[in-house]
């Protein structure tokens, strides 16, 4: 809890600021139950009007008083805590968008959403209410002590028995409490990925019609969440009838007291008043720490949470003297790289060798689960090689500042990721800075505008999350006219061409040979037709390669090339 806390520091006056106006608060509520006692013990029992409207007047102020104090306290309690959120959130999503895959695979997608928000929001919350009673709650507590002694000795003898027995309820009550919250928090994440696999993939549910099965698979996940709750706030409703169970009794002891110190002549009935007052006080203090101890397990848990994600040490990061790329790079080197995923026992890709230059294409073909994407994913340095080096220019890339080079790459996937918004905005995110004529000449080459002319707006037309209001052939398309936009050096197909029909294909790579001449390709693929005219494919099987050429030098001298190719084409478009 106290490592997330730093991000308070900015909002430090305002910190400042309300332990002053809470402290003047407890001031002013500690100081009403004499003012009080004199009005009814000098003004009231003795007929003193006088005194009592002097009294009273005083009293209002210092009411008053009080609760300015205790409005500002509040304003700016929340201005803390909401700003103090505001920070840490900010920093969360910074700090996660430096991970690399490999901690995302970790984490996993979900629980990084329940924890940059749900877990922040209870922190937010512990925060504003510390700020609010870790002054107050205390000094009104130990001031009335004080001021309850000082009122009669003999009555505060009561609160020797009282406090040590709330204490301990509230200990008994907490002991059992705390562990459970930390498993809420697990079920919220689970809850979530439910709900998010649900909605992500309902296409595939309804398609298989498994309504019923994820219906019952949430309603688990949901029932599972609600009867932790359930035991947490059952245990937890306890305090206050515990609580308000001791206090009444206690009082009710005072009473009963107090009332034979009066008939004696030892105790007057302002001082009574005044000792219930201040007894009041204390418990009222002892129920703020009770509800601050509330919070704080459930606050404790998710401030952990945070700072597991805060301490994740991104294994993919920026070297002490990274360099940036001083030109345009020309030549792509792989030297006997060998990448292992976390855990594996055996080499995802092992002794990988191969160049590209600029103006050459590499295809890269295989069965599934070859390394192909894998291969991929290691040139933007989403994971990092175990073995050998990725070089471009020479300079292996681990040297190379990030932003640097994922500037030089022109990266898209056979899922493409588009984002709501225009697709003017879509293209944009490939070159912030490119005009509405480079945009339009990267979806011509693409073969995106055709169907982007015909959209209501065409470039302002608005796209949904993740493009769902397109088909996937589009989706693609819009995806390699992004990367265009941008003019990288080294554009890298990842299985890109998938969702295009073969005449779209032919028309796209032909617009790609004549727009992007001076850069180098790497093309993954399933189907032959898309790698036949490169200048080198490599063949991919479980993690190696175990041939290169050609497609006429494959075709004579590779097995494996063959048999894919007479997969899909026929004997006369292989002759």
């Amino acid at each position: 809890m106290l490592k997330i806390l730093k991000y308070l520091a900015p909002y430090r006056n305002a910190v400042i600021l309300v332990l002053v106006l809470t402290f003047l608060q407890a001031l002013a509520t500690l100081y009403l139950p004499q003012l009080m006692s004199h009005i009814v013990d000098v003004g009231i029992v003795k007929g003193n009007e006088p005194y009592v409207i002097h009294l009273g007047l005083i009293m209002l102020g210092v009411t008053l008083l009080g609760g300015l104090c205790a409005i500002g306290g509040s304003f700016f309690a929340s201005k803390s805590s909401a700003g103090y959120a505001n920070l840490l959130r900010s920093h969360i999503f910074r700090h996660i968008e430096g991970f690399g895959l490999r901690e995302f695979d970790i984490l996993g997608t979900s629980s990084l959403i329940v924890r940059s928000n749900n877990d922040v929001m209870q922190v937010q919350q512990m925060v504003q209410m510390m700020l609010r009673m870790m002054i107050i709650a205390p000094l009104t507590s130990i001031g009335g002590i004080i001021m309850a002694i000082h009122t009669n000795a003999r009555l505060a003898l009561s609160m020797i028995v009282v406090v040590p027995l709330l204490a301990l309820a509230v200990w008994i009550i907490l002991g059992r409490g705390i562990p459970l919250f930390r498993l809420i928090q697990t079920k919220v994440d689970h809850i979530n990925r439910v709900v998010r696999e649900n909605l992500v993939g309902v296409r595939v549910v309804r398609a298989f019609h498994q309504e019923d099965q994820e219906r019952e698979r949430f309603y688990d996940a949901n029932e599972d969440l609600t009867h932790i709750s359930v035991r947490v706030f059952q245990m937890m409703a306890l305090m206050m009838p515990v609580v308000m169970l001791i206090m009444n009794w206690a009082t009710v002891a005072i009473f009963w007291w107090g009332s034979f110190r009066l008939n004696t002549g030892h105790l007057e009935v302002g001082s009574l008043m005044a000792f219930i007052q201040y007894f009041s006080q204390i418990m009222f203090a002892v129920m703020m720490v009770s509800m601050m101890s509330f919070m704080l397990p459930r606050a404790q848990a998710s401030a952990q949470r945070i700072q597991e994600v805060l301490g994740v040490e991104t294994a993919v990061r920026n070297a002490d003297d990274a360099v940036e790329l001083a030109s345009r790079p020309q030549t792509l080197t792989f030297e006997s790289v060998t990448f292992y995923y976390p855990g594996a026992e055996e080499p995802a890709l092992s002794n990988i060798s191969f160049a590209v230059h600029a103006g050459q294409t590499v295809a890269i073909i295989g069965g599934t689960g070859a390394g192909k994407s894998t291969l991929v994913n290691l040139i933007p340095r989403f994971y990092d090689i175990h073995e050998g080096s990725i070089r471009l220019d020479g300079q292996d890339i681990r040297d190379i500042r990030l932003a640097s080079l994922r500037q030089n790459l022109g990266v898209v996937f056979q899922q493409p990721a588009l984002f709501s918004g225009s697709i003017l905005d879509n293209m944009r995110y490939g070159d912030a800075n490119a005009s509405v004529g480079a945009v339009y000449a990267a979806l011509k080459a693409a073969q995106a505008w055709e169907f982007v002319e015909g959209m209501p707006g065409q470039l302002d037309a608005y796209l949904d999350q993740g493009g769902a209001n397109l088909s996937g052939g589009q989706r693609q398309r819009l995806a390699i006219a992004r990367a265009l936009v941008r003019h990288p050096a080294l554009y890298l197909f990842d299985d890109t061409f998938s969702a295009l029909d073969y005449k779209t294909e032919a028309a796209l790579r032909q617009a790609l040979v004549d727009t992007t001449q001076d850069a180098m390709h790497l093309i993954v693929a399933q189907r032959v037709a898309t790698i036949m005219d490169a200048d080198l494919i490599l063949v991919l099987d479980d993690g190696r390669i175990v041939e290169r050429g050609t497609h006429a030098e494959l075709m004579d001298t590779s097995l494996v090339y063959r048999e894919i190719v007479s997969s899909q084409l026929s004997p006369e478009e292989i002759a």
